[in-house]
C-alpha cells in the first residue's frame, strides 16, 4: 500500500478540525440528516408519474408497517414479472412502460425490440480506441468514461428536446450492456492475462441473452439462466425518484446539462458501495460465513455467528449484515419477493441447493438477530441485493460486473426521469445548506 505523504495527513488533520459540524447542531436547527428524518421518511422534492414505493398504510388513522409494493407507471411490478408468459423476455416491455408511459401490444413491442437492437453499435474503433486503451479494474469508471467520450460523437450532444434527449437514452439503453462488458474483458485480459473476447451482440437476441453471449467464451446459455437475469433488469430498472442516482439524474437534469453527463453523474452516484455495490458486500459475507460456520443446517451456529458480524467480531467489522433491511421499506421487499422463486429455480439447475437453503435460513435468522440487538424504527427484512449477487454467481457472472449490471438496467429509470424532469423543468433544483460558522476578524499575515 502507498504511504500518505506527511503534508497529506496534515491536510486532512486540518479537513477534520474545520469541517465537523456537531452532531448536536443537526437537531439543534432541524436539519434532516440525509434528507430523512429519524423515522426514515425523505424530503418531498418533487412530484413523478414513474414509478411508486408502498411500503406504510394507514390503519385507523395510524401509519402502518406493510408489505412493500412497488408500482412502475401504475402497475404492480410482480404483476408485471407475472406477465412474462412463454418465451417473452420483459427488458424491453418494461423500458417501453417506463419510457412511453403505457404497456405495448405486439406490433409495438416488436417494432421497439428493432430498435434496440440496431442501435445496439459503437462508432468505429470505439472498443479499441476507447474501451481497450485505459482498462480498469473498475467498470464503473470505464462505463462512465466510455459515456462521457460518446458525447463527442453525438453532433446534437446540447440538443435538450425531448425527441432528441429520448434518442440519446434509448441509444445508450442499448448499448451499456455492451460497453460493460467489453470493459470487463479488456481488464481481465491486459490486468489478469486472460483472453479477450468480443463477441457482437445478436439482432434476435433479447437484453438479457445478449449479456450472457458477450459474457461467456462459449457464448451458451440456458433459457432459465436468461430468464432469471432477465428478471433481476426488470426489478432493479426503477426505484422512485428518491434514490441517490436518480436523483442525482435529477439534480443535474434540472441544470440545463446534456444527456451524456447527466447518465455519468448518475453512474457515478451508483457506484457508491451504499448505494449500487450492496450486493458485492452481500456475496462476500456470505462466502465469509460459508467459511467459519462448520454446519450450514445448525440454526444455532448460524445465529451465533450472525450475532457476531452484528457485534463487530466478524467478517468486516462494520456491524452490519447486509442484503438485510431497507431505507424505505419495513416489512418485505417486494422485489425480493417475487425474484426469491427464481432464484431457487436456478439453484437447483445449478446444483446449489445448499447454498439457496443457507441464504433462506439466513434470511429468516437475521431480522431476529438485528431486532434483539439494535434499535430499529421499522420491520428488517431481506432486500433485493440479498439475492441479486447470490443470482450473479451462480450465473458465473465476474463481481467487478455487479454493480455495471445494477446500471445496464437502471439507465432506463434514469432516462424516464430526465425526460420527466425536462418537460416540467421550471427551476433549477437547489437545496439549502444552513451556515453554522462562527464570524471572525481578519488577521494579517505577520499576525497569525
Amino acid at each position: 500500500m502507498k504511504k500518505k505523504k506527511d503534508y497529506l495527513i496534515n491536510y486532512a488533520e486540518s479537513c477534520r478540525k474545520a469541517d465537523c459540524v456537531n452532531e448536536e447542531m443537526f437537531e439543534k436547527h432541524g436539519v434532516l440528516r440525509g434528507l430523512r428524518d429519524k423515522n426514515g421518511n425523505g424530503v418531498v422534492a418533487g412530484l413523478t408519474n414513474i414509478s411508486r414505493i408502498d411500503a406504510f398504510e394507514m390503519v385507523n388513522g395510524v401509519k402502518t408497517p406493510c408489505d412493500g409494493k412497488l408500482w412502475y407507471r401504475g402497475y404492480d411490478v410482480i404483476d408485471l414479472i407475472n406477465g412474462f408468459k412463454g418465451k417473452r423476455y420483459g427488458f424491453e416491455e418494461i423500458t417501453y412502460l417506463l419510457l412511453f408511459g403505457e404497456l405495448p401490444d405486439e406490433a409495438e413491442l416488436s417494432k421497439f425490440r428493432e430498435i434496440l437492437a440496431e442501435r445496439r453499435t459503437l462508432p468505429t474503433n470505439f472498443t479499441r480506441d476507447v474501451i481497450m486503451k485505459a482498462p480498469s479494474a473498475d467498470i464503473m469508471n470505464s462505463l462512465t468514461r466510455s459515456v462521457l467520450t460518446l458525447a463527442s460523437y453525438d453532433k446534437n450532444v446540447s440538443d435538450n428536446s425531448v425527441e432528441n434527449v429520448l434518442d440519446q437514452c434509448i441509444g445508450l439503453i442499448s448499448i451499456f450492456p455492451m460497453i460493460a462488458v467489453y470493459g470487463y474483458h479488456a481488464y481481465n485480459h491486459y490486468e489478469n492475462d486472460g483472453s479477450m473476447y468480443i463477441h457482437r451482440p445478436k439482432k434476435e437476441l433479447s437484453t438479457a441473452e445478449n449479456l450472457l453471449t458477450m459474457l461467456r467464451p462459449d457464448m451458451k446459455y440456458s433459457e432459465l439462466e436468461a430468464r432469471v437475469l432477465d428478471i433481476a433488469l426488470v426489478l432493479h430498472m426503477e426505484h422512485g425518484g428518491g434514490n441517490n442516482s436518480t436523483f442525482t439524474t435529477r439534480v443535474t437534469t434540472s441544470s440545463g446539462s446534456d444527456t451524456y453527463s447527466v447518465i455519468a453523474a448518475a453512474l457515478s452516484s451508483l457506484k457508491g458501495p451504499k448505494h449500487g455495490g450492496a450486493n458485492i458486500k452481500v456475496v462476500e459475507m456470505m462466502r465469509d460465513i460459508e467459511k467459519n460456520v462448520h454446519d450450514w443446517t445448525d440454526e444455532d451456529e448460524v445465529r451465533a455467528y450472525l450475532n457476531k458480524i452484528l457485534g463487530k467480531e466478524a467478517f468486516d467489522k462494520k456491524g452490519l449484515i447486509y442484503g438485510m433491511g431497507h431505507a424505505v421499506y419495513s416489512l418485505s421487499d417486494p422485489r425480493a419477493q417475487v425474484f426469491k422463486g427464481f432464484v431457487e429455480k436456478l439453484a437447483r439447475e445449478k446444483k446449489r441447493d445448499k447454498d439457496f437453503e443457507l441464504y433462506s435460513m439466513i434470511e429468516r435468522l437475521a431480522p431476529e438477530v438485528i431486532g434483539q440487538k439494535a434499535r430499529i424504527y421499522k420491520g428488517v427484512s431481506a432486500n433485493v441485493d440479498f439475492y441479486s449477487g447470490f443470482v450473479y454467481s451462480m450465473l458465473e457472472i465476474p463481481l467487478e460486473l455487479y454493480t455495471p449490471i445494477f446500471a445496464i438496467a437502471r439507465i432506463v429509470g434514469w432516462s424516464a426521469h430526465r425526460i420527466e424532469e425536462l418537460i416540467n423543468m421550471d427551476k433549477i433544483i437547489r437545496p439549502a445548506y444552513k451556515s453554522v460558522m462562527e464570524v471572525r476578524d481578519y488577521v494579517d499575515m505577520g499576525e497569525r
